[in-house]
């Protein structure tokens, strides 16, 4: 098999992040075709950091020489980008949200089939490796009821001072659907289809993102509450996801850690554990083993489509709310 060939759109956080993982793959199993962002400055950025990927002059040249696109740019660019590599016959594998507006990506999922996927890493984590088999073995019984909490410091977090021009605005951005999507991907694919959302967002401070929301909701028959909040942590990021049954509980903590609730109420990390920084390149290494997949046509356990825009159907019902 040939070296599956990966472009990519966007040098923001994201796209630098999936770049550095992909220069670090076996280059027999894929490699870096090209890298194109409008931002004259993360461009020669990019040329510092990798001298060895060729810097595209526009997208279409990216598209061009890859076999899969990913797409790293701000959310109401990602279908533009998708659709022009679909019509070329190229695969797409992108950041979430899908759209900024849901009827475009409802119209995008009906076109472009098996032929792209979503990057939530949590199809790949270690961490949600454990809680799964956790669950199969039976440690907490009759799973019955999931609870996601999120807080921040601040929003945007430190580290994404550079996006604040449109991940604060309440167009494309807020914590709702840069954060809150992974805890509702999570959701959907150990407990099922997300539906019957109810859910309110506070948008305190004109022009900007949300800083808090409240959500009842079921995946499959799991029902699943909601919360999160800027300003009531010290913490830059915390989350906490939790399942729990009639015998047991299981939690995913700040990102990567799997607990497990013991019979005295305390909680045990798994044996192998890592923190985020860790755990992030394990996660990325296996979302890129997908991507290869999903550029042969194989199967892959990578977010489909379909995953990707009920999560988003949810997301922007809160947020409307």
């Amino acid at each position: 098999m040939k070296s599956v060939a990966i472009g990519v759109i966007g040098a923001g956080i994201m796209g630098e992040r999936l770049l550095n993982a992909i220069v670090r793959q076996d280059p027999g199993l894929m490699h870096a075709c090209g890298i194109w962002d409008p931002s004259p400055a993360a461009m020669q950025r990019m040329e510092k950091a990798f001298t060895q990927v060729p810097r595209m002059p526009d997208a279409a040249s990216v598209i061009a020489a890859s076999d899969c696109v990913y797409v790293a740019s701000p959310p109401a660019s990602h279908l533009g980008h998708a659709r022009a590599a679909l019509a070329a016959g190229k695969s797409f594998f992108g950041e979430k949200p899908l759209a900024v507006d849901v009827t475009d990506a409802r119209a995008f999922v009906a076109q472009a089939g098996a032929k792209g996927a979503v990057n939530f890493p949590f199809a790949s984590s270690p961490a949600v490796a454990a809680i799964k088999g956790w669950v199969e073995s039976g440690a907490i019984g009759t799973p019955q009821r999931i609870t996601i909490e999120v807080g921040f410091k601040t929003w945007p977090r430190p580290w994404q001072a550079d996006a604040v021009a449109w991940l604060d605005k309440p167009a494309q951005g807020g914590f709702t659907r840069e954060v809150v999507s992974h805890f509702l991907f999570l959701s959907r694919r150990l407990g099922g289809p997300l539906k019957g959302v109810s859910g309110k967002a506070t948008f305190p401070d004109a022009g900007k993102s949300e800083r808090r929301i409240g959500a009842t909701l079921k995946a499959g028959n799991l029902p699943v509450t909601l919360t999160g909040a800027v300003s009531e942590t010290t913490k830059d990021d915390h989350n906490i996801w939790m399942l729990e049954g009639d015998k047991g509980a299981v939690r995913l903590c700040d990102w990567s850690i799997a607990e497990r609730r013991m019979p005295d109420g305390s909680w045990q990390p798994a044996p192998d554990a890592l923190p985020q920084e860790q755990a992030r390149p394990l996660a990325l290494k296996r979302q890129l083993e997908g991507v290869a997949k999903l550029a042969r046509g194989e199967p892959h356990h990578l977010a489909t489509l379909d995953e990707a825009f009920n999560v988003q159907e949810i997301v922007e019902s809160i947020l409307a709310g």
